[in-house]
């Protein structure tokens, strides 16, 4: 069904203390939420490269010259761009893998199963473990997944799954797994403690 090669978009931004993963701040202060997160991202990125998959990064929060700096001179990278998360979302193209960079859990071989699935189905996605997902592949256009969509919510999931099926598309689905947004989400995690 993918005619073209799908690529992986993985949104992040630069780990600066204050701004990265706030939701962790209350336990591990500006410093250690960013020191955490610095690491997912290293290992995202890591995984991503072990996929043998082509990926980009969609960046936020420093200019691109500071992330290829820290991750690495080869890597594609392209800023997110103005407006909030649905307008990002929207300016990837299809076919598309689109990834966070806080999910411990991640392995090349998820992101493997993703791209052999789009090969026969329309849209694959990764449901995590609070609700929302981790991971959305898609062959076609699909804004329409992130219209009005109320984010950071125990709902996103089903409700991405009811706007495709709405659509007429069945959802492949992958196994569950769980970011990080919390102090109790690392608790299985403990190489990514500051």
């Amino acid at each position: 069904m993918c005619m073209s090669e799908v690529l992986i978009s993985i949104f992040c931004r630069w780990p600066t203390p204050g701004e990265a993963k706030t939701r962790l701040i209350p336990g591990f202060g500006p410093d250690g939420a960013a020191a955490i997160y610095t690491k997912l991202l290293a290992h995202t990125v890591e995984v991503a490269r072990a996929s043998g998959i082509a990926f980009e990064l969609r960046v936020s929060g420093a200019p691109i010259e500071r992330f290829k700096a820290g991750l690495g001179d080869d890597l594609q990278i392209v800023d997110q761009g103005g407006g909030d998360l649905t307008d990002k979302l929207s300016r990837v193209p299809a076919p598309a893998i689109v990834i966070g960079s806080d999910c411990p859990g991640l392995t090349p071989q998820v992101l493997i199963a993703a791209r052999d699935t789009l090969q026969t189905d329309p849209m694959v996605i990764g449901p995590a473990s609070d609700g929302g997902y981790y991971l959305l592949g898609y062959n076609e256009p699909a804004d329409f997944a992130f219209t009005d969509m109320e984010w950071s919510t125990d709902r996103v999931f089903a409700e991405t799954l009811k706007r495709f099926v709405e659509r007429g598309i069945r959802p492949a689905v992958l196994p569950e797994l769980g970011d990080v947004d919390t102090a109790a989400d690392l608790e299985n995690w403990p190489e990514f403690l500051p």
